[in-house]
């Protein structure tokens, strides 16, 4: 069942009908998030993650970090563009996100809170061979 998924995850990338479908790594290497279809929007769970990144999940009030869902009800809004609710696990805290397409191999995931005010962003990049 799982390969079964993974060849539709593979059909779906390489067909151009979602770019954002696959697997990526954060900006600091330290966690790896599979982005897939959820119903009718996208969502992103964490599929490995390093030590520290799980402690630092653990000490905030996220634990297990590995399976959590990041990334939930992503929705197009423009061209290479979604909006949808992004969970940061070692402040277990939810925002606004937007994810902006960077490229082929790069996603730029801006989260926001206190309505826009505050935000912070980091350049995700596809892991290759996934």
């Amino acid at each position: 069942m799982v390969s079964t998924i993974w060849a539709l995850v593979a059909a779906l990338a390489q067909s151009g009908e979602e770019p954002l479908i696959g697997k990526w790594r954060n900006s600091s290497g330290t966690v790896v998030i599979a982005i897939l279809p959820c119903g009718n929007a996208l969502c992103g769970r964490v599929q490995w993650a390093s030590d520290k990144a799980i402690a630092d999940a653990r000490n905030g009030g996220t634990d297990p970090l590995v399976g959590a869902e990041l990334l939930s009800n992503f929705v197009a809004v423009g061209k290479g563009r979604w909006r949808g609710r992004l969970f940061v696990p070692d402040a277990n805290k939810r925002s606004s996100a937007e994810l902006r397409q960077l490229g082929s191999d790069h996603v730029k995931v801006i989260g926001c809170a206190i309505g826009r005010l505050v935000c912070k962003s980091q350049v995700w990049t596809r892991v290759e061979g996934e």
